[in-house]
C-alpha cells in the first residue's frame, strides 16, 4: 500500500547528501531545533569528562523554586535559558552518585562510555520491546546479558531482559514464578500463595509480595546472618504454599551471600522456584576472588544483577534473567489485537517482564563491555574487593574504631565505641555539607553503626582512612 498525506510535508523539511539519508532541518510546529541539539550534546560532552562536585546536594522546592523562575510557560523560555536553569540550578541540587566518595546507599559509578553511550541510546530513539523494532539493539543487549548469563554457569538457552531496577526485576521474576507453581500444582491452593525470605531481602521483595497478593514467610538465619538449607527446609515443611524463595547474593546493608547451594538444594527437594537477588552484590560473579561465595548460585531458577550498581553502567539498568525464559513467556507475554502480528518466535524483551514499552536499557553496558572488554570489568571489581579490605583492616587497626564484621563483599560495617545514635547522624550531616564524604549510619543487629559501600574503582583506600580520623 502506499502511503498519502493529506498536507505534504514542506519542501525543505527534509534535506538530503545523495547518500540516501535525511535529516530534520526545520519542522513545522518545533522549527529549526539544531541550536537546541548543539546546546545540549555540548553540555553533555563537558559533563562526561568533568569531575563530579562532591558538594552537590539536595535542596528544598521553595529554594529551587525561586532559583529557576518559571520554566514551563505557554511560549516557552527558549533553549538556552532552559539549560542554563538546568546547569546552575537543577543539576546541582543532585547528589553527585560516580564521586569516589560518595560511599552511601549502593552508588552508581558508570564509565565513561557507558555515560556517553547513552546519549547515543536516546538518541537513537530505539523502542526496545518487540524484536521487529529493535533488533539491533536487542541483539546487542543479549551479547552482554549472554556475559552474564556465562557467569552464572547457566546454559546458552537462559535468559532475559533488562529492566529499570531491582524492584522491577524481583516483581517479574516472582510473577512468572508464581504462574509457575499455579500452572504445575493445578491452581491457587486454599489460603493462598506464600513467599520465602529473610529479615535481610531487599524491600522491594515485600513490594513485590504485595503487588502479587502473597503471604511473606520469614526463614530465620544462621548466626552470620546466612539463609541456610536447614532453616529453609523446616520453614517448607511446615509451610506447603511456599511457591518460591528469595535468596541474597550480596545483602544491601551487610554485603553477605547466603548459602546459595544448600538453598538451591532444598528448594529443588521441595519443588519451589529459587529467585536470587543479586541486584548490589551479583556483580561479584566476575571477581575470582569471591567467585566461591557464589556456588549453587547456577541451579536458581531467576537471577537480577543490577549493572547500575556495580557493573559500572548508568542508571537505570537491571539484568533480569532466566533459567528457562520459557517459563517468564508464558507469565509476560501480552495479547491483543493490535499484537496479533508480532512473531511469538522471535526474543521479545517485553516477554519476559512485566512491560511493553521499553528503551534498550542494556546498551550503554554493551558499549562499554565492547570498548573495554570483560577483563577490565573483572579488574574493576576486584579493586573495589581490595579497597574494602584495606578500609576494613584500617578500621581494625585504628584504636579508636571497631569493625563490626568481617566484609563478604564490598560493603563495610564500623562503628564508633561510645557515641549515640545522633553523634553518628551528626558527623554524617557534617562530612556530606562540607563535600568530603557520603556516609550514612544504618543499624546491625539492633545498634547504630556507620556503612560503606565500594563499587567506584576510583575510590582511594588511603582517602578514606584519612577522613575517618575526624571520628576520633
Amino acid at each position: 500500500m502506499t502511503a498519502t498525506h493529506d498536507t505534504p510535508p514542506p519542501a525543505d523539511a527534509h534535506s538530503g547528501d545523495g547518500t540516501g539519508i535525511h535529516t530534520l532541518e526545520t519542522h513545522p510546529v518545533w522549527g529549526d531545533e539544531s541550536e537546541i541539539v548543539d546546546l545540549a550534546v555540548d553540555w553533555a560532552a563537558r559533563r562526561v569528562v568533568r569531575h563530579t562536585d562532591p558538594l552537590a546536594t539536595a535542596r528544598p522546592a521553595s529554594e529551587l523554586a525561586a532559583a529557576a523562575g518559571r520554566t514551563i510557560t505557554p511560549r516557552g523560555i527558549g533553549g538556552a535559558a532552559a539549560l542554563d536553569v538546568f546547569d546552575r540550578v537543577l543539576e546541582p541540587a543532585t547528589r553527585s552518585q560516580d564521586d569516589p566518595l560518595n560511599l552511601a546507599y549502593i552508588a552508581s559509578a558508570p564509565t565513561r562510555a557507558a555515560i556517553a553511550f547513552d546519549l547515543v541510546t536516546s538518541s537513537a530513539n530505539i523502542f526496545g520491546g518487540l524484536w521487529e523494532a529493535g533488533a539491533g539493539g536487542i541483539f546487542a543487549e543479549n551479547e552482554a546479558l549472554a556475559w552474564i548469563v556465562g557467569l552464572l554457569g547457566w546454559p546458552d538457552t537462559a535468559g532475559g531482559c533488562f529492566v529499570s531496577g531491582g524492584t522491577s526485576g524481583n516483581l517479574s521474576a516472582l510473577m512468572t514464578a508464581r504462574e509457575t507453581a499455579k500452572a504445575r500444582r493445578g491452581g491457587r491452593p486454599a489460603g493462598g500463595w506464600e513467599l520465602a525470605c529473610t529479615e535481610h531481602a531487599h524491600s522491594s521483595i515485600h513490594s513485590a509480595a504485595k503487588a502479587l497478593d502473597v503471604d511473606v514467610v520469614d526463614v530465620p538465619t544462621d548466626a552470620r546472618g546466612h539463609l541456610t538449607g536447614r532453616e529453609l527446609r523446616s520453614v517448607l515443611e511446615r509451610h506447603p504454599n511456599v511457591f518460591g524463595v528469595v535468596a541474597s547474593a550480596g545483602t544491601t546493608n551487610e554485603g553477605l551471600v547466603d548459602d546459595l547451594e544448600d538453598v538451591a538444594e532444598v528448594a529443588r527437594e521441595f519443588g519451589v522456584w529459587l529467585h536470587v537477588d543479586g541486584a548490589y552484590g551479583g556483580a561479584g560473579l566476575a571477581a575470582p576472588s569471591v567467585r566461591g561465595l557464589f556456588a549453587g548460585i547456577e541451579n536458581a531458577d531467576s537471577v537480577i544483577v543490577d549493572p547500575h550498581k556495580w557493573l559500572f553502567a548508568p542508571y537505570d539498568c537491571c539484568a533480569l534473567l532466566y533459567r528457562d525464559p520459557e517459563l517468564a513467556r508464558a507469565t509476560h507475554a501480552q495479547h491483543a489485537s493490535y499484537l496479533d502480528h508480532v512473531d511469538r518466535e522471535a526474543w521479545n524483551p517485553s516477554d519476559f517482564a512485566l512491560h511493553l514499552t521499553r528503551r534498550v536499557r542494556g546498551l550503554p553496558l554493551w558499549f562499554s563491555l565492547a570498548s573495554h572488554g570483560t577483563d577490565r570489568y573483572r579488574d574493576a571489581v576486584e579493586l573495589s574487593l581490595e579497597t574494602s579490605k584495606a578500609v576494613a583492616d584500617g578500621i581494625r587497626e585504628s584504636g579508636h574504631l571497631r569493625l563490626v564484621r568481617e566484609p563478604e563483599l564490598s560493603v563495610v560495617l564500623f562503628e564508633r565505641p561510645g557515641w549515640e545514635p545522633a553523634d553518628y547522624a551528626e558527623w554524617s550531616h557534617r562530612m556530606a555539607a562540607a563535600g568530603t564524604m557520603l556516609c550514612i549510619p544504618t543499624t546491625w543487629r539492633g545498634r547504630t553503626v556507620l556503612r560503606f559501600a565500594f563499587v567506584n574503582p576510583q575510590t582511594d583506600p588511603k582517602w578514606v582512612l584519612e577522613i575517618l580520623e575526624t571520628l576520633r
